[in-house]
């Protein structure tokens, strides 16, 4: 008996999740960042099923370690990706423990734009000293604080996504009327380290609240509407899952897969003469793809989904898309986005209205 459809996301930054990745990659490394490139490998996920592509993001300054370590922004990278597809999502690392809340909501808002309702936005913190100094920031050095940081991002975000209502834009050319400013609200908000008023500069998102992913560890569940949670084992993962306490949990688990020219585990030993594969407490499947099919058959029981972390993504992605998400959808294991649908309809999750205009019928009969 099989489980629920997983959906299943992945992560498509750089060459893949071992920081010597580019060494096995199928191009030269002048080509990481050009945009055929990332074009290229979101196009190979979306023909693959994935219902999410996840994009990380940092600012390690060129030169600090001895692989390539230099990336275009994840939200550029997500807008050029969005105008390139047409069924999956897509979904950037951003941290706003030093970025400005209300540049990342519009940001974006825009690409919920470009994509036609089909973006997300991981929350992540930056912890590393060199982000602070790369923003001109001072440190921000306390996890409390950068917990803090995060909340208050995104809940300025999400009340600037509500600031124009879903009908606040009118365009009418017969009447001069382009927008409605009565459907226009300030936020007023006031943190401990900034206060926002608003209303956004860009329009409602297509999807109204674009999917918002994060470590419910790390970052109130109620703010959250997937949950991704790690575990090195498939108990600790069900553990992680059963408290979530969001919408949608998917797990985050890494992937190194056999290949017609070596094995997981040789390939995996290649790479590990020039670096170490971190161990970030995630579960890991090092080995044939039947397994690694078992593997998810066994997870779909206990969550929605799974973020993979390919070892390198030329290598282990075209072996997902021939051996693994076929084998998923014979055994009816997997969820395919279609056509036209949001990132939020595809998850199940409804368009929520804005807060301000289901609030509004109240206020004016308090009003009276």
């Amino acid at each position: 008996m099989s489980g629920p459809a997983l959906h299943l996301a992945v992560e498509i930054d750089g060459d893949g999740a071992h920081p010597a990745a580019w060494r096995r990659a199928a191009h030269s490394p002048d080509q990481l960042l050009t945009p055929r490139r990332v074009a290229g490998v979101a196009a190979v996920a979306e023909n693959a099923g994935f219902t999410l592509v996840t994009l990380d993001d940092g600012a390690l300054p060129p030169g600090a370690a001895p692989d390539p370590v230099g990336r275009i922004g994840a939200v550029e990278r997500a807008a050029f990706i969005a105008a390139s597809t047409s069924t999956v999502g897509v979904a950037p690392v951003v941290s706003v423990t030093y970025a400005e809340p209300f540049h990342v909501s519009s940001q974006l808002a825009s690409l919920d734009h470009i994509s036609a309702g089909r973006a997300g936005w991981v929350v992540a913190e930056d912890e590393r000293p060199e982000a602070a100094r790369a923003w001109g920031r001072p440190p921000v050095a306390d996890a409390e604080a950068r917990a803090r940081e995060s909340r208050d991002g995104i809940e300025v975000a999400r009340a600037l996504w509500d600031s124009w209502e879903d009908d606040a834009v009118i365009r009418s050319v017969a009447t001069s009327r382009y927008l409605d400013r009565d459907r226009l609200h300030y936020i007023d908000f006031t943190g401990e380290t900034y206060a926002v008023k608003g209303p956004a500069i860009v329009p409602r998102p297509p999807q109204g609240q674009l999917v918002v992913l994060g470590r419910p560890d790390r970052v109130p569940a109620a703010q959250l509407d997937l949950g991704l949670v790690e575990g090195r084992d498939l108990a600790s993962v069900a553990r992680a899952a059963a408290v979530a306490g969001t919408p949608r949990v998917f797990a985050e688990v890494e992937v190194a897969l056999d290949t017609p020219d070596a094995t997981a585990a040789e390939r995996v030993a290649d790479l590990e003469r020039h670096a170490a594969w971190s161990d970030r407490g995630r579960l890991r499947h090092i080995g044939p793809a039947d397994q690694l099919v078992a593997l998810l058959g066994e997870l779909s029981r206990h969550l929605d989904g799974v973020r993979l972390h390919p070892l390198v993504l030329d290598e282990d992605l075209p072996a997902l898309s021939r051996l693994v998400l076929p084998a998923l959808s014979e055994r009816r294991l997997v969820s395919r986005p279609l056509p036209g649908t949001s990132l939020r309809s595809t998850l199940g999750l409804e368009r929520p209205a804005s807060r301000y205009a289901v609030a509004a019928p109240a206020a004016q009969e308090d009003a009276r």
